[in-house]
């Protein structure tokens, strides 16, 4: 058994948790975990239980709640002996088996000790992975919370201020700044967040966004406050301004991808969703090597080293190997039949020399990947020379090389069958978000009737117009199969208690089922939320409020910062610029532009500076859709993202009801 006090309060068995519901001894057993192995009080845990408003009865009725808590231990088979009763008070022994909070300390303390800097960021990711939501959001007592959270909040701001202080020196700045997005909103008196944020926005190219922050915190300041920003906010502003270099930092660096391709880092999403890509293009200002403490250990504050000459620094770090997989179903998969079936029968049908060819491509976070899996579990008995998944990029963000995935492949084969590698009889091959046609075409099978499955966001036009095959472009999901995403991953008799607010939540996600996914997370681990009150919250700042800050990989601003990332900038900023135009279309339908019930908004021939080339190109890496010669037209939920990157004001709501 283990109790877990960062997040809801609860006890865990396993993969079993039970959230403890708001009561008197719910409080006394948070009381005792906030202070493990301490003799804590009876003066405090009465304080803990009523506040200042004790009863003439308190102590005795905290020798029935300490009773009580015995007795809910005893359900889950944990020992009287759990809480000892001493002179003055009683305690809790834990260690880090049976505490998260222990385990966090010690977690950090080893991070403190480590000798480099990729060890020490490890063991603080693996510390700030306890935390698992609200910090005891069940537990109802006035006193832990004015008193023990804002204590155990430090903590963990402490532990993440760091790590991205170490990630920022090592140049990974565009990988960090989802956690920086919500640290800084989430706690804008932690002037260092809001520091560290400027500069993460400055050093990947996106000096206007990073200027923005800048004047938003320092008004902050002003009217809240009657204080200017701290020194270190000051000269990063007068840099900003002038267009400084700095300093050099760790660039991320990654083996070269075929011609045409970016270094890439990964953010694959649970639960079969697609893999978002971020490129790591450095900008100028921050492709040179730091100076490192002993042993490759960033020093700490040390994100702006002095500057230093240019240079391509390869990472001290191991990089993680390529691995492949056989196909799972996915969790919760629902919808996409007509999908499914049509890719099922084209990679079964076709027994020709050649291998059977689809491709999936379609936006960011609209549900490939979750698509091509499900898809491949219940074909895979037309295959008998076996079924491979490959993610066409390692999990540390580098892309695939062809050495890479040929030794993959090779070596579950070997370890399935004690074969040399080649496959017996047809196979199907599941290659994950594709970056391009060349990292396609050396991987494609020899055995007659096999076939391929590919994801990428690109149509890979090219790979079809050499080898054949078929084309499926993905879209949202319609309003049904958002409506039993929910049911699935939440119950039916709470999407049921709530269908108006479900569809309208549903109406928010952009019916992608990333942000359905995400939706119902937030739902999940909050059960006494109304379904009609979190698509409230989301309405305030959407895509924004769709992101999990527990797993930075869950996150919708975060994926579709890592298909930007993919682009050159000129095309970064016709996509803003497209977002930003007004519809041409939608004006002659009489329309304003959130009221095109598609939910695929037309945007106007010609953006200005915007050549057709670059519609193009957006079409082709999944950011705009159709083309000439009908209209190119845009996701609302993209277009309110991209609004958003811009710092442009937009409170409409996506159309209701409409079908993707």
């Amino acid at each position: 058994m283990r109790f877990q006090l960062l997040g809801p309060l609860s006890i865990a068995d396993g993969q079993n948790v039970v959230v403890l519901q708001p009561s008197k001894p719910t409080s006394l057993l948070a009381a005792l975990l906030a202070h493990p192995n301490t003799v804590v009080a009876t003066g405090y845990l009465l304080r803990a239980l009523w506040d200042d408003e004790q009863p003439a009865t308190a102590r005795a009725a905290l020798q029935t709640c300490v009773l009580r808590l015995r007795r809910i231990f005893s359900k889950y088979g944990i020992a009287d002996s759990a809480i000892e009763a001493v002179p003055g008070g009683y305690r809790m022994p834990a260690d880090a088996a049976t505490l998260d909070l222990v385990r966090f300390r010690e977690l950090v303390k080893e991070s403190r000790e480590s000798e480099d800097s990729e060890t020490e960021l490890y063991r603080l990711k693996e510390a700030l992975a306890l935390w698992q939501g609200p910090l005891l959001a069940n537990v109802s007592s006035q006193m832990l919370h004015r008193d023990e959270v804002p204590r155990l909040t430090e903590e963990r701001l402490r532990a993440l201020e760091r790590a991205c202080d170490i990630e920022l020196a090592m140049g990974r700045c565009r990988q960090v700044l989802v956690e920086l997005w919500e640290a800084a909103r989430t706690h804008p008196g932690h002037e260092r967040f809001s520091e560290q944020l400027i500069e993460a926005l400055y050093r990947t190219g996106r000096q206007g966004e990073a200027f923005a922050e800048y004047r938003r915190v320092k008004t902050r300041l002003k009217e809240e406050l009657g204080v200017d920003p701290g020194p270190s906010l000051q000269r990063l502003e007068l840099s900003i301004l002038r267009g400084e270099d700095l300093g050099p930092t760790v660039a991320d660096r990654t083996p070269a991808l075929p011609a045409g391709s970016a270094a890439v880092s990964v953010e694959a999403l649970a639960d079969g969703g697609e893999a978002g890509v971020s490129v790591s293009r450095a900008p100028s200002l921050t492709s040179a090597a730091p100076a490192k403490a002993a042993g490759g250990r960033v020093p700490a504050q040390a994100a702006a080293p002095s500057p230093a000459s240019a240079a391509s620094v390869p990472s001290a770090a191991p990089r993680a190997p390529v691995r492949a997989a056989r196909p799972a179903p996915v969790s919760c998969f629902t919808g996409r039949v007509p999908d499914g079936e049509a890719i099922g029968e084209w990679l079964t049908s076709k027994r020709d020399a050649a291998p059977a060819l689809v491709v999936v491509s379609g936006a960011p976070g609209v549900g490939k990947t979750a698509l091509a899996l499900q898809t491949a579990h219940r074909i895979r008995g037309a295959f008998p020379g076996g079924c491979l998944v490959l993610p066409l990029v390692r999990p540390d963000g580098s892309g695939v090389t062809t050495d890479e995935a040929t030794e993959a492949l090779a070596s579950l084969r070997e370890d399935a069958d004690g074969s040399s590698g080649e496959a017996r009889g047809r196979s199907l091959l599941v290659l994950d978000d594709a970056l391009s046609a060349d990292q396609v075409r050396p991987l494609l099978p020899a055995a007659e009737g096999s076939a391929v499955l590919v994801t990428s966001r690109r149509g890979l036009a090219g790979l079809v117009a050499t080898h054949g095959g078929l084309v499926h472009r993905l879209g949202t999901l319609c309003p049904e199969e958002s409506r039993q995403l929910l049911v699935s991953t939440l119950g039916e008799e709470r999407v049921a208690a709530e269908p108006a607010a479900a569809d309208r939540l549903a109406s928010l996600c952009g019916h992608f089922p990333l942000g359905l996914r995400i939706a119902a997370a937030r739902l999940l681990t909050r059960p006494g939320l109304r379904i009609a009150d979190c698509a409230e919250w989301i309405a305030g700042d959407v895509p924004g409020r769709l992101a999990l800050t527990d797993d930075p990989r869950m996150s919708v601003p975060n994926v579709l910062d890592g298909a930007l990332g993919r682009l050159e900038p000129r095309l970064a900023e016709a996509f803003v610029r497209v977002a930003g135009g007004r519809s041409d279309a939608g004006q002659e339908h009489g329309q304003p532009d959130a009221a095109v019930p598609s939910g695929l908004r037309p945007v106007s021939a010609h953006p200005p500076g915007v050549t057709e080339e670059m519609l193009e190109q957006l079409a082709d890496a999944g950011l705009l859709e159709d083309g000439p010669p009908g209209p190119y037209r845009m996701h609302e939920l993209l277009r309110r993202y991209a609004r958003r990157s811009a710092g442009e004001p937009d409170d409409r709501e996506l159309p209701e009801g409409h079908p993707g």
